[in-house]
């Protein structure tokens, strides 16, 4: 699979990697965010998957874009907002959670960047909102996102009352008072 290796004052070089190592490397819990040591030229480069292009019909990916990082620089990079818990208010309301933000940038250095950042809703009630602010954090990592903005809402139930005349009509619609298949 081609590729292409950036970063750290060197010129792009392109490289071609193994797609089947490529993927178990990415299929790991960190993904995208997985350090990878690629071997270039005899040198070695730790550096992050940072874009995969991939076909548009079979997405396969086509080519991969790394970059090379240090083990004590920051940088930055999205992980993935998990939900976890039963929201037991909202679900005894009828309501509905509406998660808003899926990823969150954190920086960090590359051994401290989290796998996915756990939010726990248990507690959500309809009408409440959990936060950028209000995100568990990892020892030595930041959010790079506005401290306000709503990562999951809790919503009212989404239900419309049918009318009067029409809700009278579907409850007298539903039976005829025959058998299907009885013919008396």
């Amino acid at each position: 699979m081609p590729g292409v290796v950036y970063g750290h004052g060197i010129d792009p070089l392109p490289v071609a990697v193994n797609g089947r190592a490529l993927r178990a490397a990415l299929s790991t819990d960190a993904g995208l965010n997985a350090l990878l040591d690629l071997q270039v030229d005899g040198t070695s480069h730790l550096t992050l998957a940072r874009e995969l292009q991939r076909d548009p019909i079979r997405s396969l990916v086509t080519h991969v874009d790394f970059q090379i990082v240090r083990r004590d620089e920051v940088i930055s990079a999205d992980v993935p907002i998990a939900l976890v818990g039963e929201p037991v208010q909202i679900h005894q309301g009828d309501g509905v959670v509406d998660q808003q933000m899926f990823t969150v940038a954190v920086h960090a250095t590359p051994d401290r960047i989290p796998n996915a950042v756990e939010v726990d809703i248990s507690e959500l009630g309809i009408g409440q909102t959990i936060r950028v602010s209000d995100l568990p954090r990892s020892e030595g990592a930041s959010f790079d996102a506005d401290p306000e903005e709503a990562v999951v809402v809790g919503q009212p139930p989404q239900t419309e009352a049918l009318p009067e005349d029409e809700t009278g009509a579907a409850a007298e619609g539903g039976g005829s008072g025959a058998e299907p298949g009885g013919a008396g």
